[in-house]
């Protein structure tokens, strides 16, 4: 066991949390569950409620619900409200309640087109509630956002887990002929103001760089648009753009959006609710989920 009065860290935190989401498949509320449960990750039942407490808000049981499929359901159920709280306070139907706020511009198609050739990349390391974060910016804003893993990968998994050096060459890969320099101390300044929600500040906003296909920069504008605690499905999407056959393009442009969480493509979702794949992993894709509800719902 952990000694009771330990502190842990944000990667300590998550590293837990990710464990504890595999723990979660198939168990109910029933207490002798999460005995179990808390047993398997070498905490104490206290500590598996205060580690929850201190990370999201939330009691585990609330947690366990806000990732499950049921709630995946509701926050599609849901939008319309949403919407609708959004008009009674005065704001557009795209401004985003409790959320991250962002100023965004889409580089030019030679951007994307060259690779990169002539842009200028700073990147590093930073802690985040889901694990080391890995942030790729540019004179223009934040382009890329992506996410370290330690665990080794799982037999058949889809997206598998990625080192620091894979991390790197999946976001770097997307412009292979720009000009690349580390710098830990700029990607720790981003990434407090991206997930730290203190520092969400709608006068001093994040900016970000959208660089991809005009199709794609597309897609992601309509996911900046996506509240926190709601979801839209490929199809939606697809017909916000006015092409409603285009879903699985749209999922193909989903999965290649470079500057997750804070683009939030963890917020699509299946047509029946179903938490499909993401390209960071499904686990995450659940933490950040339930991560959120418990910016909106803390108890």
């Amino acid at each position: 066991m952990l000694d009771r009065n330990s502190t842990l860290s944000q990667s300590d935190d998550y590293r837990l949390v990710q464990n504890i989401i595999a723990e979660l498949a198939g168990t109910h509320d029933e207490p002798e569950n999460w005995v179990r449960i808390a047993r398997n990750v070498g905490l104490t039942e206290r500590q598996l409620t205060d580690l929850f407490r201190r990370w999201c808000g939330l009691s585990p049981k609330s947690f366990a619900q806000a990732v499950a499929l049921d709630h995946a359901k509701r926050l599609l159920a849901d939008r319309a409200s949403l919407l609708d709280t959004a008009y009674e306070v005065g704001l557009s139907s795209t401004s985003r309640l409790y959320d991250l706020f962002v100023a965004y511009e889409a580089m030019p198609p030679g951007a994307w087109a060259s690779h990169g050739e002539g842009l200028e990349m700073n990147w590093g390391v930073a802690p985040s509630p889901f694990g080391d974060a890995l942030i790729f910016s540019t004179a223009y804003g934040v382009a890329g956002v992506g996410f370290v893993d330690e665990r080794a990968a799982e037999a058949g998994e889809r997206h598998p887990p990625r080192n620091l050096d894979a991390a790197f060459a999946d976001l770097a890969g997307r412009w292979p002929r720009a000009t690349y320099r580390r710098d830990d101390t700029e990607a720790r300044k981003l990434g407090a103001r991206i997930f730290d929600p203190k520092n969400w500040d709608p006068k001093r906003p994040v900016r970000l760089v959208l660089i991809g296909s005009q199709f794609e920069v597309k897609v992601w504008e309509k996911l900046i648009e996506i509240p926190m605690g709601s979801a839209r499905t490929y199809g939606e999407i697809a017909n916000d753009l006015g092409q409603p056959s285009a879903a699985r393009a749209v999922g193909t442009a989903v999965g290649r959006n470079p500057i997750s969480f804070v683009v939030p493509c963890h917020r699509v979702v299946g047509s029946t609710g179903a938490l499909t794949g993401y390209h960071w992993g499904v686990a995450r894709k659940r933490a950040i989920l339930g991560w959120e509800y418990g910016r909106t719902h803390a108890e």
